[in-house]
């Protein structure tokens, strides 16, 4: 059974892509909202500790004060860096912010050569697909008749498609100039003497001479009152009839005689100068100027007779309805072969392991091919698709997908901000 794509396969993948990229929203915003609780945090601190320092309060308060104002001043500091990367910090042009929105292009150009150094290189593909094991897996899958089955259909649609989009003029048209004019350009004496040397050497035409023969031996033994009427006819006029009917039947008898003794005998000199004519004109047709020549005039006449013409004008029509037919049914004799042909291939990919490492090496081989001449080309793609995208939009983009982590950065700046200035604080106390 054939199976498609659903017609809201597309629609469903970008729903899941949607729903993707709200999920990552909402994270976003929901570490962005713990770092600047933190720094709400640090600073509630800082002015409660500041106020219960100028009201009084223990020595221990300036610990609270000094540890909140560096946890503030660490967040505020991390709080720039993240932000720099995306924009400027309060709309403020500062030097070398929204650095992702200014460096876009040198960005995805410093992209596309570090995957074209680090990921397509001849040497780190060729590793890659060899550990794999493609032809293996392959094997694996094509082994299973479902999946065979799949490709078969797909392999059918491909035909289909490409079988309809043709148009019947445009293929006759190839056909009558790549094909019909190739042959009607080849001389066909030399290579038709070669092949028809070669069989007449073996003995493969003895078979045809038998058939021959035993015709038309048939044919003479079968005729009789046919030879006696066209002797009679060319007797002269005046010979008695009884004269005309004695020789005939003579002749017929002569003529009967030689049918069956070449019928029946292999070394009749009758079958031998057949084979020594047979060939020469072999020969003749290879070296001999008039029968080539003669030849090729046949073969003309043969090309140009109105029925060959009218053959080859309808022969892809016909070859187009057998094979969207063949498309078209799965129990088909063609489908059920390359099915078949493909469970096959399966099941020697998995156990004839020359046959892997032959295709192994294809694999190999065409991938570090395509890497090293068209690596260049495959990254292009990234250079090109940050290169049009709006630097805003690149900003979102990328924050996107790492801005949660990046978040990190900030919560983090504050507590380490906070113990590194409550530590200090500590050994200036105690130092002085």
């Amino acid at each position: 059974m054939e199976q498609h794509s659903g017609p809201n396969e597309p629609v469903s993948r970008v729903t899941d892509s949607a729903t993707g990229a709200e999920s990552k929203r909402r994270g976003l915003r929901r570490m962005k909202l713990v770092a600047v609780s933190l720094l709400a945090a640090a600073t509630v601190v800082f002015l409660l500790a500041s106020w219960a320092r100028a009201a009084g309060w223990p020595g221990w308060v300036g610990y609270v004060r000094t540890a909140a104002e560096a946890g503030m001043v660490g967040a505020l500091a991390d709080w720039f860096a993240v932000t720099a990367l995306f924009r400027h910090p309060l709309g403020i042009p500062i030097p070398h912010t929204a650095i992702i929105p200014n460096k876009k292009d040198t960005l995805g150009s410093s992209l596309s050569d570090f995957v074209d150094t680090n990921f397509l290189s001849p040497e780190i593909v060729g590793e890659r697909l060899q550990r794999v094991e493609v032809p293996r897996r392959v094997g694996e899958w094509l082994s299973q008749p479902a999946n065979a089955e799949r490709v078969t259909s797909e392999l059918a649609t491909v035909l289909r498609g490409a079988v309809t989009v043709l148009r019947d003029e445009d293929v006759q048209a190839v056909m009558q100039q790549s094909v019909v004019r190739r042959v009607v350009d080849q001389p066909w004496g030399p290579p038709l003497g070669r092949i028809l040397g070669k069989v007449f050497a073996d003995g493969a035409h003895h078979n045809l001479v038998d058939l021959v023969t035993d015709r038309c031996y048939e044919w003479v033994r079968d005729n009789h009152e046919t030879m006696l009427r066209v002797v009679s006819d060319r007797a002269p006029s005046w010979s008695p009839r009884f004269v005309d009917e004695m020789f005939a039947d003579k002749v017929y008898g002569e003529v009967v005689a030689f049918a069956w003794a070449v019928k029946t005998d292999v070394n009749h000199p009758m079958r031998m100068a057949l084979d020594t004519f047979l060939a020469e004109f072999a020969q003749d047709l290879q070296t001999d100027p008039d029968t080539m020549a003669r030849a090729e005039q046949v073969k003309r006449q043969v090309i140009e007779h109105a029925e060959v013409q009218k053959l080859i004008s309808s022969a892809w029509v016909t070859a187009k309805e057998m094979l969207l037919s063949a498309a078209e049914d799965p129990d088909s004799e063609l489908r059920v072969r390359i099915r078949s042909g493909l469970v096959n291939l399966g099941h020697r990919l998995i156990s004839d392991a020359a046959l892997r490492a032959k295709v192994d090496g294809w694999v190999r081989g065409t991938a570090g091919y395509i890497v090293a001449n068209y690596s260049h080309e495959i990254t292009t793609v990234i250079t090109d698709t940050v290169r049009r995208w709006d630097t805003a939009e690149t900003a979102r983009k990328v924050e996107l997908q790492v801005g949660k982590d990046l978040q990190f950065i900030r919560i983090n700046g504050t507590v380490v901000g906070a113990l590194a200035g409550l530590v200090i604080h500590a050994v200036a106390e105690l130092l002085f």
